[in-house]
């Protein structure tokens, strides 16, 4: 009973760390809204964790939170894109 939640939880929340990773890096143009949908993942494992908590999906939850983590500090640190500028001119 004590695993319920994280097997529930553990699909959707690798999946939101490969795809978003993927994502990342190879669409500069959707990183806002890749971003968005890792963050909004995490939060559902957190409501998940809050219903049913235990070691296992704390861990999982811990992991994605520094892979949502890294990729936002990642965005953040890049310069805006040269399509950007352009539109500009």
């Amino acid at each position: 009973m004590d695993q319920e939640m994280l097997n529930v939880l553990a699909l959707p929340l690798l999946f939101s760390m490969i795809g978003g990773t993927y994502v990342f890096v190879h669409f500069r143009d959707r990183r806002p809204n890749a971003l968005l949908v890792v963050t909004l993942f995490q939060l559902v494992g957190a409501y998940g964790y809050t219903t049913q908590p235990s070691e296992g999906l704390f861990g999982l939850l811990v992991l994605h939170a520094v892979v949502v983590f890294a990729l936002l500090l990642r965005h953040l640190q890049t310069p805006a894109l040269a399509t950007d500028n352009r539109d500009l001119r």
